[in-house]
């Protein structure tokens, strides 16, 4: 009698452990028995086009929710938002511009820079090749269009004086996000602030002979174009889950590396109304971009001391940024370092 008393006892034990095992599997499943995705939120620097590419083929395909994620991709009102949105949690994850964060960083504003997107810069010194210019020193005597930005007045700046130029001699003109039409209608003799994947592209398909010098060949470091960035509280509690994000975005960049056609038609699928694309300058501008976002014998997505410190220095010294930044507690590498081959 007291062996089937404990025989009993352990089959009700049995039976109790059994039931909270399914209780505490059900929390992370559906009525339908399908895993719960979590959710996460990534912020765009501008409207989708092709450099976001990686992100949509990664939802497109399922990638994402293979790493258990559901993930919602905004696109901003303001160029301005994503930084802002991200620090204060209101969005998990953001792209911004390298420059622009160590700005916000030398302001106190608590980001955190995870993974980089496009690891070179895209900006380049644009004039059209019959204006006579072919150096930043021609520039003394004309006239620079940028977008109501310091940093686009300091690249220009540091390449006529590494040129041996006068930049007192340089005047400029704040056409805002109107650099096209003000270098193709001649309100302007150059422009900054255009990228070598857009505004090129688009300028020389309309016709116009369209040159473009790099900063980094006088004086300015190459930047991380493009980041992505969280918010020190959010990268606190989902680091794993902005780990995983990752993961699933580098799949989707090994797909648009092996079919970027592909890669660019589930771009266009979501192209946003407002800013339509021309899906032939978005396939010359994917081609540009790829080589542009990876290094061959460094993760996708890994960030270098020396670059962060290199760009960082720049501003202090241009006057950008009065207070330096400490690039360690602004950098939190989500990739290990690690050789791809």
């Amino acid at each position: 009698m007291i062996r089937n008393k404990w025989i009993h006892r352990l089959l009700i034990i049995s039976v109790v452990c059994m039931l909270v095992g399914c209780s505490q599997n059900a929390k992370s499943s559906n009525s339908d028995g399908e895993s719960e995705l979590e959710d996460i939120s990534i912020m765009l620097d501008w409207y989708p086009n092709a450099v976001h590419s990686a992100i949509y083929v990664a939802d497109e395909k399922g990638f994402f929710a293979e790493e258990g994620l559901n993930v919602d991709i905004e696109m901003p009102a303001d160029t301005n938002d994503p930084l802002k949105l991200a620090a204060t949690g209101k969005v998990d994850l953001a792209i911004s511009y390298q420059t622009e964060v160590l700005v916000a960083k030398a302001e106190d504003i608590p980001i955190v820079s995870v993974a980089t997107l496009v690891r070179h810069s895209l900006d380049g010194m644009m004039y059209k090749q019959a204006s006579g210019i072919t150096r930043p020193k021609d520039l003394e005597g004309k006239l620079v269009g940028y977008p109501s930005s310091s940093v686009s007045e300091a690249i220009i700046a540091t390449m006529v004086e590494k040129d041996g130029g006068d930049i007192s001699k340089v005047k400029f003109a704040d056409v805002g996000w109107d650099l096209m039409p003000a270098l193709s209608t001649d309100r302007v003799d150059a422009i900054v602030g255009a990228y070598v994947n857009h505004e090129l592209v688009l300028l020389n398909k309309e016709g116009y002979d369209v040159k473009v010098t790099d900063p980094s060949e006088y004086g300015v470091p190459d930047t991380y174009e493009l980041i992505v960035v969280t918010g020190e509280k959010t990268l606190e509690k989902k680091q794993a889950a902005i780990e995983r994000f990752w993961r699933a975005v580098t799949k989707g960049q090994e797909t648009v590396k092996k079919n970027p056609e592909e890669g660019l038609k589930v771009l266009l699928d979501h192209e946003n109304d407002s800013f339509p694309l021309d899906e032939e300058a978005e396939m010359e501008g994917l081609h540009i971009l790829l080589p542009l976002m990876e290094e061959a014998d460094l993760p996708f997505g890994f960030q270098e001391e020396a670059s962060w410190k290199s760009v960082a220095d720049w501003l202090y010294d241009t006057n950008i940024i009065t207070e330096q930044v400490d690039t360690d507690e602004l950098v939190k590498n989500i990739v290990p370092k690690q050789n791809n081959n």
